[in-house]
């Protein structure tokens, strides 16, 4: 190999961590394959899809070659910014379909609780970082302060899918940073006994969804079609699948949002079980080596941050496959790197950035 080269690739490589790369890019591959098949063979669609992981990928490499003690920096900053935008949400955001999410700077169209997936676990880990030597439970009331306040002003979109996957996230760096088991079993019940509430104040297509959950044939043309659908088309796969792009539910315009929310479904049909559970084999890898991460990572920072994505990915993966199967509500989460969408694209690789940045800076940490 000509020196040349070879400095660049070392450049390129030298904060990636090849294990993650490689079960990253299968998955990718997965995605556009069967993106393919369920945009009925758009090619403007695939495209625009490759570019989203282009652009999401060089911010992964970006991300991956910054120190974790130099992305602890940004932590502050980027929580006041983003709850900053989420007020401006609430104040002057766009409404589209009954929700403002969306907020308008001029010079670009920004969804700021997107930002949030990585501000909130950055901030929590930052906190509990900063009081490391003496732990107490004021600092857990804080850092449950810290998360619960953007968690409000999302579910107020409302956003219940964005406000679900922020505060797992949250929990699991409270979780990661030692909260007690005692505490978890209070809030557990607390939770128990604030449904009543909580159920008060969910909108009208909230309960509906919830509702359906419980038996989706009560409203086979309503509030239940989606999840009707969906589990007729991942249980029409069978064992083996119709094929690629063989699969009916999705091409005859029976499953709704099948390049999106729903494009489990159209996998689950086309690729049948044993698709399945290759799907669920690379997942139950990346998953894994997020932990191992996370458990060899030399600083609390650097523990929580990993643990916390990877668990949120894992969040991410349950939900999705959960609401595609009829176990649970249906709520706007994509599947990871496999569902179109630029956002949830660069979100994802953003964190496997910050994780591949965690292995391979710790060694220039003293431990």
């Amino acid at each position: 190999m000509h020196p040349l080269i070879r400095r660049i690739h070392r450049a390129l490589s030298n904060h990636v961590d090849s294990f993650l790369l490689v079960c990253t890019m299968i998955l990718i591959s997965m995605g556009l394959a069967v993106l393919f098949s369920a945009s009925d063979q758009s090619l403007p669609k695939l495209s625009s899809q490759v570019v989203n992981i282009t652009v999401a990928f060089a911010i992964m490499w970006a991300i991956a070659n910054v120190p974790p003690h130099q992305l602890m920096r940004f932590a502050l900053p980027l929580y006041v910014a983003g709850l900053v935008l989420l007020v401006g949400v609430a104040l002057f955001g766009e409404i589209s379909n009954g929700a403002r999410r969306w907020l308008n700077l001029g010079i670009a169209r920004i969804q700021p609780s997107e930002l949030m997936k990585i501000a909130v676990p950055m901030m929590l880990a930052w906190y509990f970082d900063r009081h490391e030597s003496a732990l107490t439970f004021r600092n857990y009331v804080i850092g449950a302060a810290i998360l619960i306040f953007p968690v409000l002003l999302i579910a107020r979109q409302p956003d219940l899918g964005t406000a679900i996957l922020i505060a797992s996230s949250g929990f699991f760096v409270l979780f990661y940073a030692g909260l007690s088991w005692k505490i978890m079993a209070g809030l557990f019940v607390s939770g128990l006994a604030s449904l009543p509430v909580l159920w008060s104040i969910l909108h009208d297509y909230q309960k509906k969804r919830l509702l359906t959950l419980l038996d989706p044939a009560k409203d086979p043309l309503g509030a239940g079609y989606h999840t009707i659908q969906s589990m007729i088309a991942v249980g029409s796969g069978g064992i083996v699948g119709k094929g690629w792009l063989h699969g009916t539910q999705a091409h005859l315009d029976f499953l709704p949002e099948h390049t999106t929310d729903f494009i489990f479904a159209v996998f689950s049909e086309e690729f049948g079980l044993i698709g399945n559970l290759f799907l669920l084999f690379m997942y139950v890898l990346v998953i894994a080596r997020g932990l191992s991460i996370a458990s060899n990572a030399p600083t609390l920072f650097s523990r929580l941050m990993a643990g916390s994505i990877t668990m949120t990915f894992f969040t991410y993966c349950f939900v999705n496959m959960g609401m595609v199967s009829g176990i649970l509500p249906v709520v706007g989460v994509p599947l990871p790197l496999i569902s179109y969408g630029g956002t949830s694209m660069v979100t994802m690789l953003l964190g496997f950035g910050i994780l591949m940045s965690i292995h391979t800076h710790k060694k220039l940490v003293k431990t």
